[in-house]
């Protein structure tokens, strides 16, 4: 008999929230994370004597709030420097604007009457409609046909949520759903900064410029989480990213879940039609009911479990889910604070001049090139608390876009190149910025790929597209959790309701799981 209720693959945010909200219904659970700290993207670690850096994420934008409260994360030591960082769009001549409060609830700098006037509708007009897909974030996303599991009430009351929005409001939701963000920021406002900060948060971590069709549909996304109650807030940890996990990690074992780490999995283990456990590739052989696989579903389905298992119409579909990252990752070791032309280094610092530049930046990606100017998201996490850096001196991390995951140069020179280019733009906005450097790391998203095992770079586990949500996350037939073969369950971002350090899927997916026990 199975020593084990269920084997959760994956020690990331998914796979923890998962693993917690079985062992907290009884169930003996085991998480496997082949790392040596639980995580995933949100664990930290050197990356030069006496730096340390906040992970792949180093912004909480949205913690699912049931993951947050019924595993009370703050009596496990998650705590915020903030829970309302600013933006700051920096400017080349020092002109710049601030956006304080939830999505640039006010602005600070000099912006026309008619901007500020216009961008207070817009960004009312967008959290409304943020507001109403949110429900949809806690739901098990039904089937095209009528199946068992498909909650078609549910879905019809948040259905009709959206439709109560108003005739006004409806209709403008219904013309801007899938356009891009580029039409809406150029028929509404005429700042570039304001504009290219918004086209930056809209394709953040996507393979999409601002001129993408349904470019907009992921800004909504990003808006429809929250933290700490907070819709379309950007929050900073005590401890930092890091700090996500391990409160994480602490409220699952307090619920009774056992995690392993440096645990690699080999395979995932069949037998007659039925998963019955999995293989580590140290050869131990680990049995239980069932397995959750909080990895990517490509590695999942076509690696550990292999298709030999699946149909072919499965195996095609899965392996045609798009997931291209166009993200890369810097940390700089700083001897000092660098100086961003007198905005406050205790923002975000985001180079996107404008929406143009974010466009510009898209293209050459698509051709496996370096674009000559990188857009960005800078923080610097030391200057909001010590232990990061030496005294005195500081990290600075940056999410730049965008960078090829399949250069036609070669990795090597890529990573140079887009090292270079990021660097020039850094030094055009923090002029000596060049000089305060003692270490650095730039991951592209082949780093990404091999380091944290997301296929193509892509922080979502594949991509975030209109195409790839919902009901075709992430793939059809997929979208419920429930792998194609009995016993293996899928919760990683690559299910919905998608990325971001929020825990959401594997909830979800762990609902899935008791419902199924319980019918």
């Amino acid at each position: 008999m199975p020593s084990l209720d269920c084997i959760v693959i994956g020690g990331g945010t998914n796979g923890l929230a998962c693993a917690a909200r079985l062992a907290r219904k009884g169930r003996r659970v085991l998480v496997l994370e082949a790392s040596g700290a639980p995580g995933g993207g949100a664990a930290g670690g050197g990356f030069a004597p006496g730096f340390r850096s906040p992970g792949l994420a180093h912004i909480v934008h949205m913690i699912d709030p049931r993951v947050a409260d019924i595993l009370a994360l703050d009596r496990h030591g998650l705590g915020y420097h903030t829970i309302s960082l600013a933006s700051t769009a920096l400017s080349a001549t020092g002109d710049h604007l601030r956006l304080d409060g939830a999505f640039g609830a006010s602005l600070t700098g000099t912006i026309s009457a008619e901007d500020r006037a216009a961008w207070a509708e817009l960004r009312a007009r967008l959290m409304r409609f943020a507001a109403a897909l949110a429900p949809f974030r806690g739901l098990t996303p039904p089937r095209l046909a009528r199946a068992p599991g498909n909650d078609w009430a549910q879905l019809a009351r948040l259905g009709l949520g959206v439709r109560r929005m108003g005739k006004t409001d409806f209709r403008e939701f219904l013309r801007m759903f899938l356009i891009n963000v580029w039409d809406v920021l150029n028929d509404e406002l005429t700042d570039d900064r304001l504009k290219g900060l918004v086209a930056f948060d809209a394709t953040l971590g996507s393979w999409l410029g601002p001129r993408s069709p349904n470019s907009l549909l992921l800004l909504l996304n990003r808006l429809s989480g929250e933290v700490a109650g907070q819709q379309g807030a950007l929050a900073l940890p005590k401890g930092g990213m890091p700090a996500v996990a391990a409160a994480l990690a602490s409220a699952a074992e307090a619920a009774g879940v056992t995690i392993r780490t440096g645990t690699a999995v080999a395979r995932i283990d069949v037998v007659g039609d039925k998963v019955i456990g999995v293989t580590l590739a140290n050869g131990e052989e680990l049995r239980a009911h069932r397995v959750v696989s909080a990895i990517s579903p490509k590695t999942t389905l076509l690696s550990l479990l292999g298709p030999r298992h699946l149909d072919t119409g499965a195996t095609m579909r899965i392996q045609h889910q798009k997931s291209r990252g166009g993200a890369a990752k810097l940390h700089l070791a700083l001897s000092a604070l660098p100086d961003f032309m007198g905005a406050d280094p205790k923002t975000r610092l985001v180079i996107a001049p404008s929406a143009d530049h974010v466009e510009r930046a898209f293209n050459p990606v698509k051709y496996g090139e370096v674009p000559a100017a990188p857009v960005m998201e800078v923080v610097i996490p030391s200057a909001f608390e010590p232990g990061l850096a030496p005294d005195g001196q500081h990290v600075l991390s940056a999410v730049v876009q965008y960078a090829p995951h399949a250069p036609k140069a070669g990795e090597d020179a890529a990573r140079a190149a887009m090292l270079e280019a990021t660097l020039a733009t850094l030094e055009t906005h923090a002029p000596g910025v060049r000089k305060l450097i003692v270490g650095q790391k730039m991951l592209m998203p082949y780093d990404i790929e091999r380091r944290y095992g997301m296929p193509g770079g892509n922080w979502h586990h594949g991509e975030l597209s209109v195409e790839q949500m919902l009901f075709l996350r992430p793939a059809s037939g997929m979208a419920q959790y429930a792998s194609p073969v009995p016993g293996l369950w899928l919760a990683s971002a690559g299910t919905h309701p998608g990325g971001g350090i929020s825990g959401a899927s594997g909830w979800n997916a762990a609902g899935r799981i008791l419902e199924e026990a319980r019918a």
